[in-house]
């Protein structure tokens, strides 16, 4: 059984090597989500993250039963076609993938991301397989789509605008991401040729969410300026995904260190 430092230590290096990030939305057949996440969580986590691949975050949408939303990042772009190929062409997906394709309608809604700031993100500790921990909270997504890609004024922008009031009004700012402009280099499928900046915030609940929305809509420098100025940006309006980590995402909506 792992212990607390093993686990923070695996947390570190998580964090340390997910300088390209995939930010995955899969479209499962009706009644299957808990099936594939059940088994996402018991064998697609450690058997992935021995060969380079670290499964940051594993979620339910809130919005759409039969979708789930993962992260998995890497060291870099070499990596990644190394640690894909060592995977899918192993044992563990081998006996399994079966069952997990049954869940599967789609799998090919993927953005090749990497952090906007270039520097690593907090991670939680995760539990051990088998264990039970309480989840806590949920994390909101929301991708801005751009015309070209995206340039240090709008991460400025981001910093100095956006994030105080996100903070303000009650959301913890986890990660934010850019394009990553490689080229894909293994198999599956990515949509190229988009340019997006993500951010992900978590809440404690869906009511903290909820209060936070309406705070910010009724915030002075929002309202009267920060809104009109990121929607301008915008090729249209943002996409918002509400998400519930499973027990097992390092991804959680408050991080480690609040509990």
């Amino acid at each position: 059984m792992a212990t607390a430092e093993t686990n923070r230590s695996v947390a570190k290096s998580a964090q340390d090597d997910c300088a390209v990030i995939e930010l995955r939305q899969y479209t499962l057949h009706a009644e299957t989500r808990d099936t594939f996440l059940d088994l996402f969580d018991r064998e697609f986590i450690e058997s992935q993250e021995v060969l380079g691949s670290w499964p940051i975050g594993q979620f339910r949408d809130l919005d759409d039963p039969d979708r789930v939303v993962w992260l998995r990042g890497f060291r870099d772009m070499p990596t990644r076609a190394e640690a894909l190929t060592a995977f899918y062409g192993g044992p563990v997906w081998q006996a399994h993938r079966e069952a997990a394709n049954a869940c599967i309608i789609d799998s090919d809604n993927v953005l090749l991301l990497h952090p906007a700031n270039g520097l690593p993100f907090e991670l939680d500790a995760r539990a051990p397989s088998g264990e039970e921990e309480t989840v806590r909270g949920i994390i909101v997504a929301t991708i801005g789509y751009f015309d070209a890609p995206v340039d240090d004024e709008f991460l400025a922008f981001f910093e100095l605008d956006i994030r105080p009031a996100l903070l303000e009004t009650g959301a913890h700012v986890r990660a934010s991401f850019v394009t990553e402009s490689s080229a894909n280099n293994f198999r599956l499928p990515v949509r190229e040729g988009e340019q997006v900046f993500v951010w992900l915030a978590g809440f404690p609940d869906i009511e903290a969410y909820q209060r936070h929305v309406v705070a910010l809509a009724n915030l002075p420098r929002w309202r009267d300026r920060a809104a009109g100025d990121l929607q301008r940006r915008l090729m249209a309006p943002p996409e918002v995904l509400r998400l519930f980590p499973t027990t097992r995402s390092r991804l959680q909506g408050c991080p480690s260190s609040a509990r």
